[in-house]
């Protein structure tokens, strides 16, 4: 008896789950009907991202390094399918290679980009990273993998949670990714992954009052309406490269905060 095969669908991820966008649309992409985020899908990955943030924020960072290798290992399982939706093999391994480098600097944050200051007075100075908040992230088209990649780890590595919308014309390497990031020990909600137009979803997510952060490396020419957007609630603006690996990207996503302490006590 012949059987019809089961063909995937593409839905949103979002808060720990994969569902379809509540306006019930879908768009064309890389041969296959992705799901059409709107606005009610932003704010829903929005919340769950908030809701998300301070128990990631106040993981360990050994312990947020961990789970991020812990992603890689999983990528690395996944990376026949990975390939499958990408320009290849070569490109999962470098981003798998990616998130293992970002995972190495979660306990090193503190000491690299932090510091000791002197200060004239009995007293200690220190300067702490911490993480912005929730992190808005346009991914861009190429490569597929490995830009979202290079802009959502260092993101997550600093303690952030993230809200990313997917490359438009290349969707289905950031859905293959979700499902790796689903069957990780990232805590749901941490990252949240939207598929649709960045024309569309870029202005909600710039002038959400809930986003701390605004990563516009995918945006294009829309750049500058998006930056203007952002200053509604002063978000911090950060636009890097789709194939950028640095501790300074890591930066880009970490408030400094400097605390004073008496000595002796």
């Amino acid at each position: 008896m012949s059987r019809l095969p089961v063909r995937k669908t593409y839905k949103l991820f979002v808060g720990g789950t994969f569902p379809r966008s509540e306006s019930g649309r879908t768009y064309e992409a890389e041969g296959q009907n992705v799901a059409h985020a709107s606005r009610k899908d932003v704010r829903d990955a929005v919340v769950a991202a908030r809701k998300a943030f301070a128990g990631w924020a106040g993981t360990a960072a050994y312990n947020r390094g961990q789970v991020l290798y812990r992603l890689a290992e999983m990528m690395e399982a996944r990376a026949d399918n990975l390939a499958a939706v990408c320009s290849g093999r070569d490109e999962v391994d470098a981003a798998v290679d990616r998130v293992v480098w970002y995972a190495g600097w979660a306990d090193k944050l503190a000491q690299v980009l932090g510091s000791s200051n002197p200060v004239s007075g009995p007293y200690f100075n220190f300067t702490v990273p911490e993480p912005t908040g929730v992190v808005a992230i346009l991914a861009p088209d190429e490569p597929a993998l490995g830009g979202l990649v290079s802009r959502l780890a260092p993101a997550l590595v600093g303690g952030n949670a993230v809200v990313a919308v997917a490359s438009e014309t290349h969707p289905l390497a950031a859905i293959e990714l979700a499902e790796a990031i689903a069957t990780s020990d990232v805590p749901a909600g941490v990252v949240n992954i939207l598929t649709g137009f960045r024309a569309e979803l870029g202005p909600i997510l710039a002038g959400h009052m809930d986003v701390n952060a605004i990563d516009v490396t995918g945006a294009g020419d829309d750049t500058a309406d998006l930056e203007r957007a952002a200053a509604a609630n002063v978000k911090r603006v950060a636009r890097g490269s789709a194939d950028s690996q640095s501790p300074w990207e890591i930066a880009s996503f970490l408030e400094m905060k400097t605390v004073w302490h008496p000595v002796g006590q």
